[in-house]
């Protein structure tokens, strides 16, 4: 093994996924000279095992049902999914898990890009060893930003291992279709890929330890969508929990606290995250290794001047377009910092704060229907203090909805905060509600009265015309 020179950079970025590569735009753009390090493919989690290659296979998906339920349109659409053609579909979203396009972004906008481990050795510093084990030191003069995201968490069940379950890497990247799939959770994952392979001819049961689907979202999102995936012929157990795991002969049996043995061909694992933090020296900056790395709004380790936790790793809001939000305040924070400023815009909403974190996160859950969601639900509103108001309407109310499929089903709430008359929260469930989110989230973001919502005419006759309802409604009640 041999070391090179240490070599300074104004800018330390670990990790090349979405948030790294965002931190390192925004870091370069104020001329402050930027390396990054990555171990895998730059581009990250997202764009290979993720967001991208999920939203691939689920779009034909989602295409389907919705042709499905257009009269002149839904004869023709009867037949299955095209299993190939869905596949190479994911294959090129993934660029088929090559990842020279991303590097030319890197290099077009002049940063140095390291392959290879990097962690920590001391504040300021970074290690990196290559993939032929040469090692490579590092300095920041500014900071160090961590975007290492996170990984999928599996349980201690004896024996794992050896059955080699799928995460969600798996489930995002099979090239072939499993004939029976155990979907083990009742989060995004889970419900996003029992959707994607009971499309894609898999027999799916979803063992869920809590009372439903989607249990972070408002309680109708999950039931709607859990009804949806049983008509389409899934099984799903809630109030279930999976004692043990084998397999035998290509076969998997899951046996469960109710004593039920459930066999398959696959089983995945979609049971929570732990942040890629175990193994990049925290402990040599007091830290420790394996855990969420606390932040202040402007994501910079309270107690350090110069190291920042961006993305997943903070554990604020485990979602790529919120880390990528992240990494846009603490590069603008970075930047600031590294030029003499000593009073930063840190307010609520200010430009070195993420408060979006806090009051306006947006997510859409692309199942049959979407389920799409801005800022608190009711609960987190009641319990963050606020005194505030449901407002739900059916969507199928609106003209809009009933054109775009027949038999629409669908239901939106708003949450109002009744003594400042804004939105803390709203939430849409059914066909094609992922593209009203945005507004919703602008309308939270921005803290618009009501009163000046009225304004904001919705065109007719489209399913936005939800806001018009539900508008009415909380005048009407």
């Amino acid at each position: 093994m041999t070391e090179k020179q240490s070599i300074a950079y104004d800018v330390v970025v670990l990790g090349a996924g979405p948030v790294g590569e965002n931190v390192a735009d925004r870091t370069r753009a104020a001329g402050l000279t930027t390396a990054v390090v990555e171990s895998e493919l730059v581009g990250g989690e997202c764009s290979y095992w993720a967001c991208m290659p999920s939203k691939a296979l689920l779009r034909p998906v989602t295409a389907r049902a919705d042709a499905r339920r257009v009269p002149g349109l839904s004869q023709l659409v009867q037949g299955d999914l095209d299993v190939t053609a869905v596949l190479a579909h994911r294959d090129y979203y993934t660029s088929h898990w090559k990842d020279d396009g991303q590097v030319a972004w890197l290099d077009g906008i002049g940063a140095d890009l390291y392959r290879g481990h990097g962690r920590l050795a001391g504040p300021r510093t970074v290690v990196v060893t290559g993939p032929d084990g040469e090692e490579s030191t590092l300095t920041a003069r500014h900071a160090v930003a961590v975007c290492t995201g996170s990984r999928a968490q599996l349980p201690g069940l004896p024996g794992l291992a050896d059955v080699r379950p799928w995460t969600s890497r798996e489930a995002t990247s099979s090239q072939e279709v499993p004939g029976r799939l155990i979907v083990v959770g009742g989060g995004v994952v889970a419900t996003e890929m029992a959707t994607v392979w009971q499309a894609l001819g898999s027999r799916v049961t979803v063992l869920v330890r809590g009372k439903g689907l989607l249990n972070r979202m408002e309680p109708f999102a999950g039931e709607m969508v859990a009804e949806a995936l049983t008509e389409a012929g899934a099984d799903i157990r809630t109030g279930t929990s999976v004692e043990s795991v084998t397999r035998g002969n290509g076969t998997v049996v899951a046996v469960t606290d109710r004593g039920d043995r459930i066999e398959a061909d696959e089983i995945l694992f979609a049971t929570g995250r732990a942040p890629r933090t175990d193994d990049i020296g925290l402990d040599t900056v007091g830290l420790e290794p394996g855990s969420w790395l606390p932040v202040d709004d402007s994501l910079q380790v309270p107690g350090t001047d110069w190291l920042y936790g961006v993305g997943d790793v903070n554990h604020r809001a485990l979602l790529t377009h919120q880390g990528k939000y992240q990494a846009r305040i603490a590069g603008a924070a970075i930047a600031a910092r590294a030029s003499g400023e000593r009073t930063l815009d840190s307010g609520p909403w200010g430009a070195h704060a993420a408060t979006a974190d806090h009051a306006a996160v947006p997510q859409v859950v692309f199942a049959d229907p979407e389920a799409a969601s801005a800022g608190l639900t009711l609960a987190e509103a009641e319990r963050a203090g606020h005194r505030v108001r449901a407002v739900d309407v059916e969507l199928s109310s609106v003209a809009g909805a009933g054109l775009y499929a027949d038999g629409y089903r669908g239901r939106a709430r708003m949450v109002v905060d009744v003594e400042r008359e804004i939105l803390r929260g709203v939430t849409f469930v059914g066909p094609a509600v992922a593209e009203l989110i945005h507004s919703a989230a602008i309308a939270i973001a921005g803290e618009v009265p009501l009163s000046r919502l009225w304004h904001a005419v919705p065109s007719y006759p489209t399913i936005s015309e939800v806001w018009l309802r539900l508008l009415e409604s909380y005048r009407d009640n």
